[in-house]
């Protein structure tokens, strides 16, 4: 048993890194980033991605570097052995919050596709019941139950990777055109639109204790973060070519919408599909956060890790019932997206050098 309290028999092979980080970065944000992307950047989004990717296998690159330093352990130990029992738990505090919001944010946003696509009269509160029920049966079942969650998810979903290339039937290949047309603050600000779809890499931050010699698992977690890249890249450039820039930047879920011209004899309206496998997409990006949160709860407090998960669980209840609207749901996103972009990239390399200093000093 580790120092995070981790028992052998409940850790998984670092191969499902790929996985658990692969199928949380893939989830609502896939269904609308290109809208935001396209309102900052036009035809050269692209670059926005990749510069996104790279940012993100920095953070990864540092993520296993700062906890290398303190092997074995989580981010709640990294911030103990930085800062102190206090500050350190301060800190840890707000990554509980961030990670509570965050998988609250995907439940509502999801909801909220639901809403517009298909069933507009059912009461949020009714699908976030419903949800939170699922969420709870999986996290009962520990992280292994979770990580063949993620495993499934990714396998059995990515036929839907075909759909929106029925696009091409329809392309008009010179609406990629021009590139390099944007100044490097513009880029900078579409970077920052395809934060939701690139958060997730985070979670290493919680789940690393449970991992079998996680110092192997890196290249799995970069590897995943690939996977994602190469998927938002594909996706905006099928909905480049098909839209123009001025029909994406008024289409609130281009991926959605795209899928709505594919037509079937024994279906009319092939999006309730796409929208109702969406669930099976994105159920690990619900999960793992609650998870999380939950986690370092328990950490911190030493209670079991079912209540926070209740007392989350009525939160999110709560709040569908007298706050669920677009408005709240922009809200969230406001918060999400760059305030907590911008703490974990500020933050890291901060409690790395302090990691670094007190490894020197203690060699003295």
């Amino acid at each position: 048993m580790n120092q995070a309290g981790v028992n052998e028999k409940y850790k998984v092979s670092p191969f499902y890194v790929f996985f658990l980080l692969h199928s949380m970065q893939t989830g609502l944000g896939v269904l609308n980033f290109q809208r935001d992307l396209a309102k900052a950047t036009g035809t050269d989004g692209w670059i926005s991605i990749l510069l996104a990717g790279l940012i993100v296998h920095i953070l990864i690159w540092l993520i296993y570097k700062m906890i290398f330093s303190i092997v074995p352990g989580d981010i709640i130990s990294a911030n103990n052995h930085a800062l102190g029992k206090w500050i350190g738990n301060f800190f840890s505090l707000l990554f509980i919050l961030y990670f509570f919001a965050l998988g609250m944010t995907i439940i509502i946003g999801y909801i909220n596709v639901i809403h517009v696509w298909m069933f507009e009269e059912v009461p949020s509160w009714a699908f976030a019941l419903v949800f939170l029920v699922l969420i709870y049966y999986i996290i009962s079942g520990g992280f292994r139950t979770i990580t063949g969650i993620a495993f499934l998810s990714v396998v059995v979903s990515y036929w839907l990777l075909f759909v929106p290339l029925y696009g091409f039937k329809y392309a008009d290949f010179t609406s990629f055109l021009p590139i390099f047309d944007h100044t490097l603050i513009e880029i900078m600000k579409g970077t920052r639109s395809t934060s939701l779809s690139m958060l997730g890499f985070e979670m290493i931050l919680m789940f690393y204790p449970f991992i079998k010699n996680p110092e192997t698992s890196q290249k799995y977690a970069h590897g995943g973060a690939l996977a994602t890249t190469l998927l938002l890249l594909l996706l905006y450039f099928v909905s480049t070519v098909f839209y123009s820039q001025k029909q994406l930047v008024l289409t609130l879920w281009p991926t959605l919408s795209l899928t709505s011209i594919i037509e079937l004899p024994f279906i009319q309206r092939f999006e309730y599909i796409t929208v109702s496998w969406w669930n099976i997409v994105i159920i690990t990006n619900m999960v793992i956060p609650l998870w999380a949160a939950s986690r370092g709860v328990k950490r911190l407090f030493n209670v079991q890790q079912k209540y926070p998960l209740w007392v989350m669980s009525k939160i999110i209840i709560l709040v569908n019932i007298f706050f669920f609207d677009v408005d709240s749901l922009y809200v969230l996103n406001k918060i999400i997206n760059p305030y907590s972009v911008a703490f974990l990239v500020l933050y890291l390399p901060l409690l790395l050098v302090l990691i670094s200093i007190k490894k020197w000093r203690n060699r003295l």
